[in-house]
């Protein structure tokens, strides 16, 4: 029996690679520029790894900012650690590759979408240039406040 090329798989691991590879590099050198993240995953997920009244608060899904405080970041093959403060109380998390369903660079107007809904007609790249739009809009600008993550809800975009 001949099987096919898993292209969508291969993609999948690769672009999880790319996270890894990003994350890596700025766990060893910082944040360079004005590059920020906004990375959206699946609470559900069993091996995510987040304080109780987090989990509580976001049920399904929760996006986290890493801009101007973090702490702890640390990849392995699988995930990656990271401390971020909610409201000026430090939080460990544990992000396996697997839970995140967006990651978004709006500083360079990038931006990757692991899985789509099941009932989402849009096309993809509509969907991308949407976030795209959206948190370049949403990023927090200078009234920002500094020493603080941000939790940004993406469910005002989703149609």
């Amino acid at each position: 029996m001949v099987r096919g090329i898993d292209y969508g798989g291969m993609m999948h691991r690769a672009m999880q690679r790319l996270i890894a590879d990003v994350l890596r590099a700025v766990a060893e050198e910082g944040l360079p520029g004005e590059h920020h993240f906004f990375i959206t995953f699946d609470t559900r997920d069993p091996d995510v790894e987040i304080a109780d009244w987090l989990r509580e608060r976001y049920p399904d899904e929760m996006t986290i900012v890493i801009q101007h405080w973090f702490d702890n970041l640390e990849v392995t093959p699988v995930g990656f650690n990271i401390t971020l403060n909610f409201g000026n109380s430090p939080e460990p998390l544990y992000i396996p590759f697997d839970a995140v369903r967006t990651f978004v660079d709006p500083s360079v107007e990038f931006g990757l979408r692991f899985e789509s809904q099941p009932d989402d007609d849009e096309d993809e790249d509509e969907a991308e240039e949407e976030i795209l739009d959206e948190a370049e809009d949403d990023d927090g600008g200078d009234d920002a406040p500094k020493g603080g993550a941000e939790v940004v809800s993406l469910d005002k975009w989703r149609k």
